[in-house]
């Protein structure tokens, strides 16, 4: 038999001559497996420098920067060895290779490999504890064990489930110094499950736990190189990762100021990023007067000062209730001792926002005066605030809790959805339908009805707003890690050297419609035909390029404000009317679709020079792609996924809001009917740019438009040209996702600029022609999936019970 390494050091420093007699004549305890010793054992036997972990096993090169953990004393715990530009294509090599031996393995297998690390996981459960401790990322093994334990069964579903799936290949994961372990995992066991490689780029905090986690993995039988470990910079040496062609996807989490600098680090690389920025978003803990007071404030305590979070709380109170919750907290937060803070710089930050709070008139709670000097500071609760506040707009480090009042449900509700950011929610009321009609009003990805903090891989849950571009926990959340097939959306590496302030700003040359012109065509905002609000206009040449076809306004940022103005006002009302209602519109629209067949297969032939059969054939399957559309509007109905916790939990299908969509050359009108009827089916509002090489067919579909019964505003088309109307649609605050078929230059300026607020981005620029064909191919059973998932945002609701 032989003896784990992680262990061996415990057993012997807890042995013991005694006998089983002995110690039942004096009942002394026995020797304890104490998590610390078995992770002071580990750290040991790495003589206290954790190298890198590569090709399945730790390297320690020589000459890299160390990162240390000191205690209270100043002395040193640990070091970690950051990663510098040479170890990074060692490491990208292991993954090439590791991926190949990881995808040789049937899913069965794969599964079997992730249950067994479960298995392992629980056996050095302390260690694992101790360690992400030590570190700052605080992470219970047991949810560590359940991703594992739901992901394998993915993992053994891939090729039932998701047939028209494959992985991506090697996946780069990115967290940022403050990231918890369980977050960075979130990420990791999926890429794995779904059959990908993946290279760890942890930052300070998770960077420990990752180490221990990927020895664990190799002795579960992971093979070597299927997951790597390089600690460093997130930013920068996640950038030098992303560089290199072997990664085909990276994805991160942590703090939005890193995944920003990511994302413009990595624009013009050729490679899709996601990013969830949860750590630091602010949320609202609202509490209704028909609320459990003393569970409501007891749960808000213990959400705000019990522990360090990487999210800030907000504290909204209905002001029937106001002085109930003031009393309680007062008598709760009169036992509570002072916390500490991570640095003096956050004393300073915690004590300018108190200072500024009350000189903006807000009382204090405390549990205790504030020492004169030092890390302590005791939990305050920050009376009377109001939205604009700083402290409220940018809640300060822990321990501050602002708290606000509001009057009536609908209120609160706008008072939650206040915060830039849409990370969760938590709201306490003992009224079922109250919770359930606030829980569809918040923009958040998560809401704890009568609870807070609570997860389970099962649910999926989306970013909102400010808080992420992708989803993260059930089926939805692999996704990320997976592409269509046949068919996989290309991005094409771009010049560095782009200047992102001059992008799109170059004018077009006016052009004067002449009498001999065939027709002059209008582009549709709020509903209206109309002209272009600089009343500028191009023209559209024939096939042959020896004549102009048409003229076609030239649109510009006004119009695009205007469309979006309009989207906004007309996207909540559509989203309310149901699926039912929705299918039917888009039924209405594909009749009337037909209706105009033989005009817009005119606009075709006219615009692309293809044949009339040609051009027919694409308005019938246009036809048939918004039928689609309509059938799977009931579809996408979420559901009621089971849950280790005690209580109900759903998942809900979100529309994004307002999206913007540049439409490709190719199929000029299959493209816009299938990206529309994705978009609108789910609820979203859109503002459409046309090819700037072919508009005609999409010009001419505004007559159908306008022939439905669509609201006014939902379905907005302007012409003009495309980098000029990227950059207006990137710039606009409202507009949630991008849908960008173009140029490598255009795909880098998204992923530049798409970073304050985040926007979702589906970026495709190049391919051969023939992926082009089979994309809008009306076999393409994964593209129209991807389209879907690309169309839904997700929202998962926790109900306990007693």
């Amino acid at each position: 038999m032989t003896i784990n390494p992680l262990i061996c050091d415990t057993i012997m420093a807890g042995s013991t001559s005694k006998t089983v007699h002995d110690i039942f004549q004096s009942m002394e305890y026995g020797p304890t497996s104490s998590s610390s010793a078995t992770a002071q054992a580990w750290l040991e036997s790495h003589a206290r420098t954790l190298g890198l972990f590569i090709n399945g096993a730790f390297l320690n090169p020589a000459g890299r920067q160390l990162t240390s953990l000191t205690d209270a004393k100043g002395e040193r715990v640990f070091s970690v060895v950051c990663a510098g530009k040479e170890d990074v294509s060692e490491g990208l090599s292991s993954s090439a290779s590791g991926l190949r031996s990881w995808s040789e393995l049937s899913c069965a297998q794969r599964a079997k490999v992730l249950l067994k690390w479960a298995g392992v996981l629980g056996q050095h459960g302390p260690c694992v504890a101790e360690l992400s401790d030590l570190s700052g990322a605080s992470c219970p093994p047991a949810s560590l064990v359940r991703l594992a334990q739901y992901y394998s069964g993915w993992a053994q579903l891939r090729d039932a489930r998701l047939s028209h799936w494959s992985p991506r290949g090697v996946v780069e994961v990115v967290a940022s110094d403050d990231c918890p372990l369980y977050s960075l995992m979130l990420k990791v066991l999926p890429a794995l499950a779904m059959g990908n490689a993946v290279m760890v780029v942890p930052g300070r905090v998770a960077a420990p736990s990752a180490l221990l986690l990927a020895q664990l993995f190799t002795e579960a039988g992971l093979p070597a190189g299927a997951l790597n470990v390089l600690p460093g910079d997130p930013v920068s040496l996640g950038a030098i990762v992303a560089q290199n062609p072997t990664i085909k996807s990276v994805t991160y989490c942590g703090n939005k100021q890193d995944g920003a600098a990511l994302c413009k680090a990595t624009a013009g690389l050729g490679v899709a990023v996601s990013v969830s920025p949860a750590v630091g978003a602010t949320c609202p803990f609202v509490v209704f007067e028909s609320a459990d007071i003393d569970s409501a404030v007891d749960g808000a305590i213990e959400a705000a000062f019990k522990k360090r979070k990487e999210v800030q709380w907000v504290l909204c109170v209905q002001e029937g209730v106001l002085d109930a919750v003031l009393a309680r907290l007062r008598l709760r937060l009169a036992g509570l001792k002072c916390v500490s803070l991570a640095s003096e710089a956050d004393r300073v930050l915690v004590e300018a926002a108190v200072q500024g709070a009350v000189q903006q008139g807000a009382t204090l709670i405390q549990s205790c005066g504030p020492p004169a000097s030092g890390l302590q500071y005791p939990a305050t609760v920050l009376c009377g605030v109001a939205p604009p506040s700083p402290c409220v707009a940018s809640p300060p480090p822990w321990p501050l809790l602002p708290l606000m009042t509001f009057r009536s449900h609908a209120e609160g509700v706008t008072l939650a959805n206040h915060s830039p950011h849409g990370h969760a929610a938590s709201i306490w009321t003992e009224d079922l339908t109250l919770a359930l009609e606030a829980a569809k009003s918040l923009s958040v990805g998560s809401v704890w009805v009568n609870s807070h903090s609570v997860c389970d891989p099962s649910l999926p849950s989306s970013g909102h707003k400010d808080s992420g571009t992708c989803t993260d926990g059930g089926r939805e959340g692999l996704y990320q890690f997976l592409q269509s097939s046949p068919f996989a959306p290309s991005l094409s590496r771009s010049t560095p050297a782009l200047d992102y302030d001059t992008f799109g700003s170059a004018a077009s040359p006016a052009v004067i419609p002449t009498e001999s012109a065939p027709k002059f065509y209008r582009q549709l905002v709020a509903g209206k035909s109309c002209k272009s609000e600089s009343g500028g206009s191009v023209a559209v040449q024939t096939p042959d390029g020896a004549s102009v076809l048409a003229y076609c306004p030239d649109g510009g940022r006004k119009d695009v404000r205007n469309a979006v103005e309009a989207a906004i006002k007309v996207q909540p009302g559509w989203m309310k009317k149901g699926p039912s209602a929705r299918a039917q519109s888009l039924y209405s629209l594909a009749k009337e679709l037909e209706a105009k067949r033989p005009e817009l297969a005119a606009a075709i032939r006219a615009q692309t020079g293809l044949s009339l059969d040609e051009a027919d054939l694409e308005v019938e399957l246009s036809v048939d792609r918004l039928t689609d559309w309509a059938a799977r509007c009931s579809q996408t109905q979420g559901g009621a996924p089971a849950v280790p916790q005690a209580g109900s939990a759903l998942s809900l299908p979100q529309a994004l809001g307002v999206v913007g969509v540049v439409l490709p050359d190719h199929k000029p009108l299959l493209s816009l009917v299938t990206l529309l009827g994705a978009a609108v089916a789910m609820g979203n509002a859109v503002v459409m740019v046309p090819s700037q090489r072919y508009p005609v067919p999409a010009l001419t579909f505004i007559q159908v438009l306008q022939a439905s019964d669509l609201p006014a505003g939902l379905v907005n088309i302007i012409p003009g040209a495309r980098d000029q109307l990227t950059a207006a649609l990137a710039n606009h605050n409202v507009i949630k996702a991008i849908w960008y078929w173009g140029s490598p230059e255009g795909c880098q300026y998204l992923q530049h600029t798409c970073t304050g607020p985040f926007k979702t981005l589906w970026l495709h620029s190049g391919g051969p022609a023939a992926e082009e064909e089979a994309c809008w191919a009306p076999t393409s059973t994964s593209f129209l999936e991807e389209t879907w998932n690309q169309s839904t945002q997700w929202r998962s609701v926790w109900i306990p019970t007693a």
